[in-house]
């Protein structure tokens, strides 16, 4: 003979696991954000009083009593009595539903006691029993990762997000923690190929990915030396591009790809442009770049730093720096016009080049556009250079078709800086 007993929804409470947020210091990976327990599915439990039943199933007649005096014990929370009671359950349970009746009380005993490592336990008697389906197997195996997760039990927890994963594979969060998971095991390329993932899953299901994502990605990638490492800060400020965030990104770009110092000069540029400039060094290595061919906008930059009190004209280095930017005459403004009839006339780019980027320095778009078109015409025109800086003054100018015509054309060395400069041109109104 059988009696019925009702299945009814048991939250798992949150365990305070305190997540900490990730965050891009390029020296050291970004720390692993702490996973937070979710509530599992629908789990079964025996109760007179509470909630109405989601559903009925079949307990023995052999069951019953066991269950019964387990589930009491646990709603009085009688500790010294539970364990007990627990084993004779156990002892009875035959089928998949009991097995997962049995479990799901042993779990609110486990949650209520606050005891996490038995919260495992019970889960996994619940997975084991058979009793859930799908969607809740899912749910609850994640729960179980993330417990043993945070008990250092990292074999186990990678084969509880595979689980997941095998019955899921576009889970981003089981890739997250299962990224994490890696990490720990000394895998960090593994952890950055799941990050990878989670972010194009994310992607092809209409949802945005969490900055945190990114920036974990970028951080334990560059903190690794690994070639997505560009990359990876590339797709971040694509999708987040915030100043601080530009700064990072380009930091990155400059550190892993090591860019000659023109490179380097047109990230300083466009770090400008996104108003992602900060730090001494910053400025001053954009100023003594600059200097070289466009001193005009070396002293821009400076004058813009003081007057925004980023930097101290009164330290060392800027006080050097400023008297000799006092001093340079060559390419002055005054020079430019002179010099463009001449470049113009002129069978080689070199002297277009120079003063198209002069002009830009000065914030002159339109001149140094000419220049750069009519550079890409004559002799010994480096056309990835030439195009590359066209893009970025037609990007300042506000042409967005142009500028994404003359970046896009752009390969080699250059090519890289300028998918940067790209993705400045898409974020713009």
């Amino acid at each position: 003979m059988k009696s019925t007993l009702p299945i009814l929804a048991l939250a798992l409470a949150s365990a305070a696991f305190g997540a900490a947020p990730a965050s891009a210091q390029y020296g050291s990976p970004a720390p692993a954000p702490q996973p937070k327990m979710q509530n599992p599915a629908p789990a079964p439990a025996p109760t007179g009083n509470a909630a109405a039943p989601d559903k009925k199933v079949n307990v023995s007649k052999a069951a019953l009593k066991p269950i019964r005096e387990l589930q009491a014990a646990v709603e009085a929370k009688d500790t010294a009595s539970i364990p007990a009671k627990l084993a004779a359950a156990q002892a009875v349970a035959k089928s998949s539903a009991e097995k997962y009746i049995v479990a799901q009380l042993q779990l609110k005993a486990a949650v209520d006691a606050n005891n996490e490592l038995a919260t495992g336990a019970a889960i996994e008697a619940m997975i084991a029993s058979g009793g859930a389906d799908a969607a809740q197997t899912e749910r609850l195996a994640l729960n179980l990762g993330k417990i043993q997760y945070t008990n250092k039990q990292y074999p186990q927890a990678a084969a509880s997000f595979e689980r997941v994963l095998a019955a899921n594979p576009n889970s981003s969060e089981a890739l997250v923690l299962l990224a994490e998971t890696r990490n720990s095991q000394g895998k960090p390329s593994d952890a950055v190929a799941l990050l990878q993932r989670a972010l194009k899953a994310k992607a092809a299901s209409g949802q945005k990915a969490d900055a945190e994502w990114y920036k974990r990605a970028v951080g334990l990638a560059y903190e690794n030396q690994l070639p997505s490492a560009v990359d990876l800060s590339r797709q971040w400020v694509a999708a987040y591009p915030t100043p601080s965030n530009w700064r990072d990104a380009l930091r990155v770009y400059r550190k892993v790809a090591n860019p000659p110092d023109p490179a380097t000069l047109d990230a300083l540029r466009l770090a400008r442009a996104a108003g992602a400039l900060e730090g001494d060094s910053d400025f001053h290595n954009y100023a003594v770049l600059a200097s070289v061919d466009s001193p005009g906008e070396a002293r821009a930059v400076i004058d813009e730093a003081i007057a925004a009190k980023k930097i101290d004209p009164n330290k060392q280095i800027f006080r050097i720096l400023i008297a000799d930017l006092k001093t340079k005459r060559a390419l002055g403004r005054e020079l430019l016009p002179q010099l463009a009839k001449e470049a113009k006339a002129s069978a080689s780019a070199r002297l277009a080049v120079r003063t198209g980027d002069a002009f830009y320095g000065y914030g002159d778009y339109a001149p140094a556009i000419e220049l750069y078109r009519a550079a890409l015409t004559k002799s010994g025109s480096d056309a990835n250079l030439v195009n590359l800086h066209l893009g970025m003054a037609l990007a300042r100018s506000g042409d967005k078709a142009g500028a994404a015509a003359a970046l896009n054309a752009v390969t080699g060395p250059q090519a890289e800086i300028a998918k940067f400069w790209l993705i400045y041109v898409g974020a713009q109104a």
